[in-house]
């Protein structure tokens, strides 16, 4: 018989029985006893820690069937096979102790080919079972990694593509980390309303702050004459202007129109958070010029027909530009800019965004002295 790496702890108060069972198994076994219920507790949780556990029944004080409810009570020895070894031999007893999870039964007197077969039977198994979650751990491991590179491709791509419309704007780089920091404020804080609970709760908090550097995606279909102009635009130059809110959500619906139809498939696109995310990054590009009142473009919607998501944009948007430096214009004081936003609350901003902007003011601050552009210090 080959030798298999364990610790066997065998239990009884009978010390002929532990001598018996001890020698048969210290061939091939580390073997530990113990001679009494919380003896064989106290070996369970201490090194070296058994593999499985040769358990009497009849035990004077704690019996066999206490000393295994205790095992399966305490998260460190509940996963411990135990195999009762028993002078009684009636069905019910058997039935009875594997009910409590004990994995097998021994009769007394024990036959040594007996006590060998199934010992190394059990073991065996839970040499499988070990493995078995150290692979599924190893799995786990790997499937957090994986998704954790694939996360932060998504949102290298989100931020390059980000980039890229700013590249051509008179904005900088530090005006998109600056809004989505604004946008995850204001969700944060009203993410226990229960009229924006509903676009908030889950992951779609988490998406609609990755989401938000979109919002001026569609800039990249403005003319450079257009949109690196320095001074005041044309009433028809705006207008052109206008329609890069239209241009970001139409290219967002052709590629989820594309991915539903099965060009360019991919299984992620099968997955409901991938659509769940371009319709927010849709929502933002195409709704963060609407304003509250229904003046704002490019659908003129009003009130809660605005998306919550291009609620929050709109603000924050708002908000970065004011106090902010442009080559057009010297930035505003938080005084001046909160002023102006408080001008338009229920004008172009929903008034309870405007309510939570004031209750996180501070952090707005804070987050535009971080993150102010380079060569724009005060």
């Amino acid at each position: 018989m080959s030798s298999i790496q364990g610790t066997v702890l065998v239990v009884d108060d009978t010390p002929q029985n532990l001598s018996i069972i001890g020698e048969l198994l210290q061939p091939f076994y580390r073997v530990r006893i113990a001679n009494s219920g919380e003896k064989a507790l106290r070996a369970a949780r201490s090194e070296p820690r058994p593999d499985l556990i040769l358990l009497d029944v009849m035990m004077p004080g704690m019996d066999g069937y206490e000393v295994l409810r205790q095992l399966r009570a305490d998260a460190s020895t509940r996963d411990m096979p135990v195999i009762f070894v028993t002078a009684m031999d009636g069905s019910s007893n058997e039935e009875y102790g594997l009910s409590l999870g004990a994995v097998d039964y021994i009769t007394k007197p024990v036959i040594p080919a007996i006590v060998l077969a199934r010992v190394r039977a059990q073991l065996e198994l839970k040499a499988a079972r070990d493995r078995l979650a150290r692979d599924n751990l190893w799995l786990e491991a790997e499937v957090a990694r994986r998704m954790s590179e694939n996360l932060l491709i998504q949102d290298l791509s989100v931020r390059a593509l980000a980039c890229l419309a700013e590249a051509r704007d008179n904005e900088t780089g530090n005006h998109i980390v600056r809004t989505q920091g604004y946008v995850e404020v204001l969700a944060r804080h009203l993410l226990d309303d229960e009229r924006f609970r509903p676009a908030l709760e889950g992951n779609r908090l988490a998406m609609m702050v990755k989401a938000a550097p979109l919002h001026d995606i569609g800039k990249v279909g403005i003319p450079d004459a257009i949109l690196l102009k320095p001074g005041r635009l044309t009433a028809e130059e705006f207008e052109t202007m206008k329609t890069h809110a239209r241009i970001g959500a139409d290219a967002i619906t052709k590629a989820m129109q594309q991915a539903e139809s099965g060009e360019h498939h991919d299984a992620a696109v099968d997955s409901p958070t991938a659509f769940a995310f371009l319709e927010i990054a849709r929502e933002i590009a195409g709704g963060h010029h609407e304003k509250w009142d229904g003046s704002g473009y490019p659908n003129a919607l009003a009130g809660d027909a605005i998306p919550v998501s291009a609620r929050l944009m709109a603000l924050a948007d708002v908000f970065d530009a004011l106090i902010s430096r442009r080559v057009y214009k010297e930035p505003m004081t938080l005084e001046e800019t909160t002023g102006i936003i408080l001008q338009g609350r229920g004008k172009h901003f929903d008034p309870q965004v405007v309510d939570a902007f004031v209750a996180c003011s501070r952090q707005f601050a804070d987050i535009a002295e971080r993150y102010v552009d380079a060569g724009h210090e005060a």
